[in-house]
């Protein structure tokens, strides 16, 4: 009589067995209940909070994501202080927009997925590839998304073989486009984005591509309820991070602050943020 693996301790030989590189295949055959996906929803109408603006920008030298901090659930504010961008692996970065809680474990899910493959095929993949499996992976969230709870991140990073920064935006079938410049995606986009093409310059520097974004974002939370501004009372900033050819960084909160209190100050001169030359 064979042995009951969860008596013994032991890992069943599946588990032992090197198969795809594909930390998604596993899960899927072997327990495809853990797939966001495949969550059995309670009936009637699900409330849940939602992520809202995401921007991103590139510079020469690497690329510029950030993202405010506000969750909404209907017209109420669920958070003030969420965080919606992580690194996806030392060398790119997801921020995350529509139904919070699904965003958050779809984008663990993804650093298992990247770091799992790196461990099997002994090297990382490249943007283009990460790119595609973070799309497959909102795909398998389609039935989610008809129901309500879509999510719809944005996607940016070091590209090592063209040696710059890449932005990658999609849809909730997990359609995916590569953006150039500039970026947004979240109830707050289509201001961040105005704002952000009428600024944006490709000789920025990294210092005015952090400033841009976070000029998009205060302008997103200017005219959106759902986007958050700055919060100088209960020192709540926009998350704004950088990834170059170095890899990762996350500005820290003296940064991050030190470049919010600029911009309010600078605000309280133009309320409606710098102008930009007619011709």
């Amino acid at each position: 009589m064979e042995a009951n693996p969860r008596s013994t301790g032991r890992l069943p030989a599946a588990f032992l067995t090197p198969g795809s590189s594909s930390f998604m295949d596993f899960l899927s055959a072997h327990s495809p209940d853990l797939l966001p996906g495949n969550r059995k929803l309670p009936e009637g109408i699900v409330e849940a909070p939602h992520g809202t603006t995401i921007v991103a920008a590139t510079f020469p030298g690497g690329v510029v994501l950030a993202g405010d901090r506000r969750a909404t659930m209907g017209n109420m504010i669920a958070q003030r202080d969420i965080e919606k961008v992580f690194p996806a692996d030392e060398y790119s970065a997801v921020g995350i927009a529509g139904t919070a809680g699904l965003a958050v474990e779809m984008v663990k899910l993804f650093q298992l997925e990247l770091e799992h493959f790196e461990k099997v095929e002994g090297a990382t993949l490249s943007l283009e590839g990460k790119a595609n499996r973070l799309s497959t992976m909102i795909r398998g969230n389609l039935g989610m998304a008809m129901q309500g709870l879509a999510v719809v991140p944005l996607f940016a990073g070091w590209d090592e073989g063209k040696e710059k920064g890449r932005i990658f935006s999609y849809d909730v079938t997990g359609g995916r486009s590569e953006e150039h410049g500039f970026a947004a995606t979240g109830s707050g986009s289509i201001f961040a984005r105005g704002s952000m093409k009428k600024l944006y310059r490709d000789d920025l520097t990294e210092q005015q591509a952090t400033t841009l974004v976070v000029q998009a974002l205060y302008d997103a939370a200017d005219d959106d309820s759902a986007t958050g501004g700055p919060d100088l009372a209960r020192r709540i900033f926009p998350i704004v991070t950088v990834i170059t050819d170095e890899g990762f960084r996350r500005l820290t909160e003296a940064e991050s602050s030190e470049l919010a209190r600029s911009i309010t100050e600078r605000r309280l001169e133009q309320p409606d943020g710098p102008r930009a030359a007619l011709l």
